[in-house]
């Protein structure tokens, strides 16, 4: 079984001076959210084995506020198909990793992470507001296997969950 870990980059600064939508940062409330997530990913076991994070600084700084707030670690790799490329580019990037990757987390951004859990559960609808992490259960023995209709909503959590 493989178990994908969808975590929408956390709240990000409108007014902060950023040129490139890929520069803005996070808000305070977004370091916060993120250090949350990761604390709870942390206290609830459930760690990544691995970690995809689009090139933005937002779900960069998300994920990394997650990782040392929370205590753990794993191999990141940024990958630009999940910066705008959609639900084809996150499962484009799910299926490079190698099968010792049991848990994966992507970081990312809408609508596609709403898109793509929807896709991935084979309908209803699901809502990422910022900072917000889900898990997705595959039935498959490679990422390579994965694909729309083959996962199961196994748990969604917001950071107002956790306040």
């Amino acid at each position: 079984m493989r178990a994908l870990l969808l975590l929408r980059h956390a709240k990000s600064d409108w007014h902060a001076e950023y040129g490139d939508d890929r520069a803005r940062p996070l808000n305070r409330r977004g370091q916060k959210a993120a250090k949350a997530m990761g604390r709870f990913l942390g206290g609830a076991a459930q760690l990544p084995d691995a970690a995809i994070t689009s090139p933005a600084v937002r779900a960069a700084d998300t994920l990394r506020l997650a990782m040392t707030a929370g205590g753990w670690d794993c191999p990141v790799r940024a990958a630009s198909g999940l910066y705008g490329a959609g639900v084809s580019g996150l499962v484009t990037e799910i299926r490079k990793e190698p099968i010792e990757t049991e848990v994966l987390l992507a970081v990312g951004h809408e609508p596609t992470w709403s898109e793509a859990a929807t896709a991935f559960i084979g309908g209803g609808r699901v809502r990422f507001p910022t900072a917000t992490l889900a898990r997705i259960d595959f039935d498959v023995e490679r990422w390579k296997d994965v694909a729309p209709d083959t996962g199961t909503l196994a748990w969604l959590v917001t950071p107002r969950l956790l306040a």
